[in-house]
């Protein structure tokens, strides 16, 4: 990427407040993440985290404090390289966000399309990144053929096809059934385990302690507990 920044070092957030109005969405917040590290970010509804992703994104800029990445402060980036930034980030959200008149295969081609990217190329991607998500003999499918847990797998096939090197789940599986939310939680510990930073927003208790990762609370906007280990209270 022109003039950008990359993750392939340290994603560094150094005392970083937010404001909406007086309201502190982020309160002096300071944390960092290593390259392919796995970090799980839990906290109750308002604690910060969606704030915290925004910040990640470029969507919103602090108030107060930086965020860097191999010493580049993100929100210093002129206008026209966000999104060249933005592509190497993997975005998966709870509700899915498929486009239902488009197959499984079209869907995960639509970025890339849209990028200009050529068909064979097009095609030989796709069809590896799902393979890895288990999805390459529901190809041709439409999401409304599709339990939960394969539209959500869609999904993060869907975040992958810049091959990111840094991917944020944002309550991935807020809307499955415990079989399913630890198919996707292996699956994202899979996709960690091949060389993506992964960040993994969630409120599931039983993810947060099977997965045996990092956790980072927030609550209220602060930072309460940093953790190696995978239980929190």
């Amino acid at each position: 990427m022109p003039r950008g920044v990359k993750f392939l070092e340290m994603i560094v957030f150094d005392k970083v407040t937010k404001h909406y109005g007086t309201h502190k969405a982020l309160d002096n917040v300071s944390f960092s993440i290593a390259p392919q590290e796995f970090v799980i970010l839990v906290g109750p509804s308002g604690a910060g985290k969606s704030t915290l992703i925004k910040l990640l994104l470029c969507e919103e800029k602090p108030t107060f404090g930086n965020i860097t990445i191999d010493g580049k402060d993100i929100h210093l980036l002129k206008e026209k390289y966000i999104p060249y930034y933005r592509r190497q980030i993997g975005v998966v959200f709870q509700d899915f966000k498929l486009l239902r008149g488009k197959t499984v295969f079209e869907n995960v081609a639509f970025a890339l399309e849209v990028s200009g990217k050529p068909d064979d190329q097009i095609k030989k991607e796709v069809t590896k990144i799902l393979d890895l998500v288990g999805l390459k003999e529901k190809a041709d499918n439409f999401p409304g053929e599709l339990s939960g847990g394969e539209k959500q797998r869609v999904a993060i096939a869907r975040a992958l096809v810049f091959n990111p090197k840094f991917l944020i789940a944002d309550e991935p599986t807020g809307n499955l059934d415990p079989q399913n939310s630890w198919e996707i939680a292996k699956l994202l510990l899979k996709i960690n385990e091949l060389g993506t930073t992964v960040l993994l927003a969630t409120h599931n208790r039983d993810i947060v302690d099977a997965v045996h990762k990092r956790v980072i609370s927030l609550d209220k906007g602060k930072l309460m507990r940093d953790r190696k280990r995978s239980k929190y209270a």
